[in-house]
């Protein structure tokens, strides 16, 4: 058999270079979609590389997890609706912290000095919270679980000891040789429950309101311990050490920007519980007004700008399809329509651009909440399409849990519309002030369903 094992360092460079490629076109919308190939073809080089190695005597295993994995992923994708990408970003991820927590435990298994077992207990204890973390992520996103935050008391003292346990039963391991019966049969196993757990208990009193602080939290981790395992092997895997530190990058810078965006702290989103009580003792002056479709579309008609601030609600309606139809038909009538786009309005980083560019939006019409915010006092209507934290002037309020948190001000507008299928509040459980505005009208409903109400009626003007 020709031995090809020369070769794979040089595809690990090819690899790597396919990688970064793919992370900076996927930093722009418009290159998005091709920079996700660029990934993608890296993943498989890599991959295939795998066979090269020498003496390599479990490829029945690796074309059965290859078949199983791909499959499943390549289903999933093509099955999962836009709605559903949150929860499918969480799923996948997670998956990528078990398989780091996996590779960790068999290098501890393989391994036989002391700084080689350290890397892949790190390794192993950051992708193992990665894994039970994003599940329950993933539950929370899906409906599966509570999305408010769950709490006990002495919750962190908690947390605490089950980490701290954690850690000493990997010192354990790494102290006592993988051959010695009792690292496989105690340590081992101890080490890996007790970093599920922390996962699990560190991300049960997070709310569904910083899910996408979460999943980009995750997301860095799941980098991070692919990096420490590449570290951990005999020979070390640069293409992991590579690709795993490129992740963890921008997960890490990507999560730190939704939370400024938030004007939080990361301890705060992790540990804060954010959202597990409501807010109580406010009296809003003013009522929620209700409107009509038809008074929506003369409105619209007779408007010269227009802005459009989308926000889940929007996704679980599936309305982002008639929203584009909303917008091609205002711009026919010469209205200037443009989209405010809050950094964390959904479920995921960058959850409104995906669906908006699913529907066909151009680009150049979406704006982020620094772009359009001094815009806002010269609009005529601002169409509020499901959003709701991310609206709520209470964040100008001192003393409530939003207190600080930059927003969109659409409050400033002429006229502001809210599309809204009831009177609750948002997953913060924080009364939005801006229903009760003066200038603010309700218009209750399915948001596809009413979206398509309102461009049936601008036809007719």
């Amino acid at each position: 058999m020709i031995d090809l094992s020369w070769a794979i360092d040089p595809i690990y460079i090819a690899t790597i270079f396919f990688f970064i490629i793919g992370m900076q076109r996927m930093s722009h919308p418009l290159t998005a979609r091709s920079g996700i190939v660029w990934a993608g073809a890296a993943m498989v080089i890599a991959t295939l590389a795998t066979f090269l190695t020498p003496n390599l005597t479990n490829l029945a295993l690796i074309a059965i997890g290859i078949v199983i994995g791909g499959g499943f992923g390549y289903i999933a994708a093509k099955r999962v609706a836009m709605t559903g990408m949150p929860q499918m970003v969480a799923l996948f991820n997670g998956m990528g912290g078990g398989a780091a927590a996996g590779i960790s435990a068999v290098a501890l298994l393989s391994t036989t000095t002391a700084t080689s077992s350290s890397l892949a207990v790190v390794g192993g204890l950051i992708g193992a919270v990665s894994f039970a973390g994003s599940i329950i992520a993933f539950l929370k996103l899906q409906g599966w679980m509570r999305p408010r935050p769950i709490t006990f008391p002495g919750q962190h003292l908690v947390n605490m000891v089950v980490l701290v346990l954690a850690i000493v039963s990997g010192v354990l391991v790494i102290l006592q040789p993988s051959w010695i019966p009792l690292t496989f049969a105690v340590y081992l196993p101890l080490f890996f429950i007790l970093s599920l757990g922390f996962g699990l208990l560190m991300t049960l009193p997070i709310g569904g309101a910083d899910m996408p602080v979460v999943i980009s939290m995750y997301n860095a981790f799941t980098g991070l311990a692919v990096a420490l395992d590449g570290f951990s092997f005999a020979t070390p895997n640069y293409a992991m050490v590579i690709a795993g530190i490129i992740v963890g990058a921008a997960g890490s810078l990507l999560t730190l920007n939704m939370a400024k965006a938030m004007n939080r702290s990361i301890s705060n989103v992790f540990f804060g519980a954010f959202g597990a009580t409501e807010e109580k003792g406010v009296q809003i002056q003013g009522s929620m007004k209700s409107i009509e479709v038809d008074d929506v579309a003369v409105m619209l008609a007779y408007a010269d700008k227009v802005i459009i601030a989308p926000g889940y609600g929007m996704a679980v309606a599936q309305a982002q399809q008639k929203v584009k139809e909303l917008t091609d038909l205002l711009e026919s009538k010469n209205v200037q329509v443009k989209f405010a786009i809050h950094p964390v309005a959904g479920r995921m980083p960058g959850h409104m651009n995906v669906l908006l560019a699913e529907a066909g939006v151009a680009y150049d019409r979406l704006f982020d909440r620094d772009e359009v915010n001094p815009e806002f006092p010269s609009t005529d209507v601002v169409l509020v399409i499901g959003a709701n934290d991310t609206v709520n002037p209470a964040a100008h309020r001192q003393g409530s849990p939003l207190f600080g948190m930059p927003i969109l001000d659409v409050e400033q507008a002429k006229n502001v519309v809210v599309l809204k299928r009831g009177q609750g509040k948002g997953f913060a459980g924080i009364e939005n002030d801006l229903f009760y505005r003066d200038n603010t009208r309700m218009l209750y409903g399915d948001a596809q369903e009413t979206v398509g109400k309102l461009v049936q009626a601008l036809k007719k003007l």
